[in-house]
């Protein structure tokens, strides 16, 4: 091969590796075979990809290995400073806001804020180093969130959260050429975290204690699935009340309108019941479905305390904490597992990417597994003409 990675233990001990090139070519015209074995100057493989072809070509054209001579009058310019993560923050946010959602870009400058400038901030990018990251992995994993009976100390998720943030901004800077390569990561193990969900029971007296103006909303939360920024976002051309179908198009987090969660649409079957109460709500406010009283998008603030109310007066509470939007997400998509709904069906309902992100609800169908084993004890069927001995003719 042309390009690998070679690894080798240094006098501390230390894994090192580097991206390496070993090619021949042989110069066209004379046949001489010239081999050069060189590290990649940016270390990763598609750096030492692009380092491959640049010697070839510079073989080929007779000029490995010279500089021109207006080259060596020339004075080499001043190599840049590598800069600190503090002044790298702003390179890299603006990045992030060409290629990520608005939510994702919150999320990166809370976490720059509360953890990585003020552990890496007066450090140059070039000194955070394996040995710098476990020592912040181990200072985070001390840290405490919450006050009083709340407090509790940071997640693995959080810290991977965190962990995540750094390696993209790391990156950033590789693939600017900033440093040379990016320093090796190593996340937390996390255990799947649990998740919560109303009985049946619970939910129909969660829909009968919702105030009118918010009982739509809640119930179809509870019989769509959708996430709360896409229960804002929904507009009345998204519904098909004549086929008992709507199509998420948007999601609203923040104020700002950005595609659903994964990047694409999807359409959902809705219930008669659900396609009634549609109906009733029809108003002439605005495009949107649920709004405010002049026609405007609502917020997630609007959202939290109808839903609270409507779950003090239902009598549904939980020790480990409160029941949020999200948990009726979680309710639709275990009640149909409950019912017997395929895995597969309830991905494409909820809009997951993956059929993992799905499993986490198989173990609410124990009887599904039951009831397919049970198709081992039937007669077996005819053998498709042309099927011999495990082979097809």
């Amino acid at each position: 091969m042309s390009v690998r990675l070679r690894k080798w233990t240094n006098a501390e001990g230390k894994v090192l590796e580097r991206w390496m090139v070993d090619v021949k070519v042989k110069a066209p015209g004379t046949g001489k075979v010239t081999r050069v074995r060189d590290f990649a100057p940016v270390n990763t493989r598609r750096g030492a990809e692009q380092h491959e072809r640049q010697i070839r070509q510079q073989i080929l054209d007779g000029t490995f290995g010279k500089k021109e001579e207006q080259n060596q009058e020339q004075q080499q310019p001043t190599q840049e400073p590598i800069p600190t993560l503090r002044e790298f923050v702003p390179r890299f946010l603006k990045v992030s806001t060409n290629n990520n959602k608005h939510s994702s870009i919150v999320s990166k400058q809370q976490i720059l804020e509360d953890h990585l400038i003020p552990a890496f901030g007066a450090m140059r990018l070039d000194e955070i180093r394996v040995a710098q990251i476990e020592d912040f992995k181990a200072d985070m994993r001390k840290k405490v969130t919450g006050k009083g009976k709340r407090k509790k100390p940071l997640s693995p998720k959080t810290i991977n959260n965190t962990l995540t943030c750094l390696r993209k901004l790391l990156a950033t800077a590789a693939e600017q050429g900033v440093i040379e390569h990016v320093p090796s990561i190593k996340w937390l193990k996390v255990e799947k975290p649990p998740f919560d969900f109303l009985s049946f029971e619970e939910a129909e007296r969660l829909i009968s204690a919702a105030e009118p103006e918010w009982q739509t909303m809640i119930t179809l939360a509870l019989k769509s699935g959708l996430r709360l920024g896409e229960l804002i976002g929904l507009q009345w051309n998204d519904l098909d009340l004549t086929t008992g179908q709507l199509t998420v198009r948007r999601n609203i987090w923040r104020g700002v309108i950005n595609t659903p969660k994964g990047g694409r649409s999807r359409t959902v079957d809705l219930p008669a019941t659900m396609v009634r109460m549609l109906k009733d709500h029809l108003h002439l406010k605005g495009p949107y479905v649920f709004c405010d009283a002049v026609g405007a998008p609502l917020t997630e603030g609007d959202c939290k305390w109808p839903l609270r109310r409507a779950l003090s007066r239902a009598g549904i509470s939980r020790e480990e904490g409160r029941i949020g939007w999200h948990d009726l997400r979680h309710t639709y998509a275990s009640h149909l597992v409950m019912r017997g709904t395929p895995l597969k069906v309830v991905q494409e309902l909820l809009g997951h990417s993956t059929i993992e992100m799905t499993m986490k609800y198989a173990h609410l169908s124990p009887e599904a597994k039951q009831q397919a084993v049970q198709c081992l004890d039937l007669p077996a069927p005819a053998t498709p003409e042309g099927h011999k001995r495990g082979t097809w003719q």
